[in-house]
């Protein structure tokens, strides 16, 4: 005589509770050991200081280097590469976050444009980028 088969009505949620017990625990391991980012948010009494406008060191097709200072005026004033980097020390002394862009001709070598910003890498001139027109589609 064979036995009559049953059908299992019932669901084994055993493995299910082991499963989720093994997931709680992982994760209460590993929580203290997150560390959500900190960030500083200004406070409502702080004064926000308005960008400044960098400077532009200019470099023509023909190796002159001019600085302008749009913050004071859009002229822009002959420098030679000797005191290039005091006069930028000058005028970052008033404000230390004040960026310098290199402004160069597009037919100026790329070699000439690596020398001015190795002059101003040497000297810990901080911010210093490139400055280009975009393109007009």
């Amino acid at each position: 005589m064979p036995r009559e088969r049953r059908l299992m009505n019932q669901i084994n949620v055993v493995p299910f509770i082991d499963v989720m017990l093994v997931l709680l625990i992982v994760f209460m391991v590993a929580a203290p050991l997150i560390n959500p980012g900190q960030i500083e948010l200004p406070s409502v009494g702080q004064q926000l200081k308005p960008p400044v406008a960098p400077l532009e060191v200019v470099l023509h097709a023909d190796k002159k280097l001019f600085i302008r200072d749009r913050a004071h005026s859009a002229a822009a004033v002959p420098v030679d590469r000797a005191e290039l980097v005091q006069v930028i020390k000058e005028k970052q002394a008033g404000n230390p976050e004040q960026a310098v862009v290199i402004a160069a001709d597009k037919n100026v070598r790329y070699e000439e444009v690596l020398k001015i910003m190795d002059i101003l890498s040497q000297n810990q001139v901080k911010k210093v980028g490139l400055l280009a027109k975009p393109s007009a589609h």
